[in-house]
């Protein structure tokens, strides 16, 4: 047995040599196939696109869960952007009058001579890329009245718009604050750049200037017409010689033709309707009051409050329906000369008319200047009205202007030549 346990012995230890003998052959070639350059690269690109694919992986879960966060959560004001411009208007005079009295002073204030500083602040938010939300904050000086009302304001918010701009053709506007016809009509200049010395010669027709509360305009555009829609609602307050108060429903309509040779011809149309209320009461701000039903009283009471009240028809024309039409056409003369003129008539007095021509030369160059010739015919009043007015405007960079100029009022018996210098500052 013992021969045959030596052979064994001897077979285990040949066949562990050899496998010895084989892993050290298949080690040398590993141990040079890592020394090796190229395949060192070739082992460091196959592990960094692994961790390349791992990180992509990552990514793509990142940005899943924050598209659904922003598309559940989100509003539209998170990628908004809000721009702010500034104003500062100042308006000082040097009057040349017989008197200082009544009359002179309100022929100051039909004239549209309002001095003083406005300061005015828009702070413009883009939404979706279209739409516009605009509020604007004044604080002004000027007097809307006699010289002696210059207590001014301090700054308040003055307006709230929503413009939204459906398509090319198509936009709509919501106003819930400090709404005029001038923020829904078809303007072709600037704020700052049309402001003559006086409103009638700034502003256009005096229907575009009146407030009208809060209100919803449609504006459309096809080809060489546009057209615009708006209705307002505005608080009447109390009623001259009345115990009531009410609205005032108002409808603006506006369409402009664009003529060859740069001419426009617009015609505008302003229809007013109150609404008083029975009683004096206050229903607060952005209120409207809608009666589905009115309580019929007895025959005998309404004779007795006739019998007792005969300056009731005194109060019945507060609830008729007012209104006026403008007809205005502008035309440019050469690349910087324009020239417009417009005529407003009142639907309650046809023969009431207003009227402005304007020449002007407003262009951003250093140099320009302006003629406004302006009037009033048929006033109720018997007081006609004739103005003119001319100023120079030089511009000392592109945000500030002065404007030294002359204008002459005759309205009814009062005669008066004011100097005037008008600066404006944009922010």
């Amino acid at each position: 047995m013992e021969p045959v346990a030596l052979a064994v012995d001897k077979l285990k230890a040949f066949a562990k040599s050899s496998q010895d003998f084989v892993d050290e052959l298949i080690h040398r070639r590993d141990n040079s196939a890592r020394r090796n350059p190229i395949q060192i690269l070739k082992r460091l690109q196959r592990e960094a696109f692994t961790d390349l694919m791992k990180l992509r992986d990552r990514q793509d879960k990142v940005e899943r869960v924050l598209s659904f966060y922003k598309t559940s959560k989100g509003t539209p004001f998170q990628e908004a952007s809000t721009h702010v411009r500034g104003e500062v208007d100042l308006l000082g005079a040097l009057l040349v009058m017989d008197d200082v009295d009544e009359k002179n002073c309100d022929a100051l204030s039909r004239a549209g001579i309002r001095t003083g500083i406005d300061s005015r602040f828009t702070f413009e938010t883009t939404i979706n890329q279209k739409d516009t939300l605009a509020a604007e904050f004044v604080a002004s000086q000027k007097g809307k009245g006699y010289l002696g009302d210059v207590s001014g304001q301090s700054l308040f918010l003055d307006k709230v718009s929503y413009q939204v701009n459906a398509s090319d053709w198509l936009s709509v506007v919501a106003i819930p604050l400090g709404a005029r016809c001038r923020d829904v009509a078809v303007t072709t200049i600037s704020s700052h750049q049309g402001k003559g010395l006086t409103e009638l010669s700034s502003h256009g027709p005096p229907l575009l200037n009146q407030h009208s509360g809060s209100g919803i305009g449609v504006m459309v555009r096809k080809s060489n017409v546009v057209a615009s829609l708006a209705q307002f609602v505005s608080g009447l307050g109390m009623q001259p010689g009345s115990d009531s108060m009410g609205h005032c429903f108002s409808t603006f309509g506006q369409v402009v033709c664009q003529l060859p040779r740069g001419i426009k011809l617009s015609l505008l149309g302003l229809h007013h309707v109150p609404q008083s209320l029975s009683q004096h009461v206050s229903l607060g701000p952005l209120t409207i009051p809608v009666r589905l039903f009115k309580r019929h009283r007895a025959p005998e009471t309404v004779v007795e409050v006739e019998a007792s009240t005969p300056s009731m028809s005194a109060s019945t024309p507060a609830n008729v329906s007012a209104g006026s039409i403008a007809l205005m056409l502008e035309s440019e003369l050469d690349e910087i000369t324009r020239i417009e003129g417009w005529i407003e008539m009142h639907k309650s007095n046809p023969k009431h008319l207003q009227w402005a021509v304007t020449v002007s030369d407003d262009s951003e160059d250093s140099f320009g200047w302006a003629i406004s010739l302006s009037g009033m015919v048929g006033d109720p009043t018997n007081r006609d009205r004739f103005q003119a007015e001319s100023y120079l405007k030089l511009n000392m960079g592109k945000r500030f202007s002065l404007k030294p100029g002359l204008t002459y009022v005759a309205d009814g018996n009062a005669r008066l030549t004011a100097f005037m210098l008008r600066s404006n500052w944009s922010l």
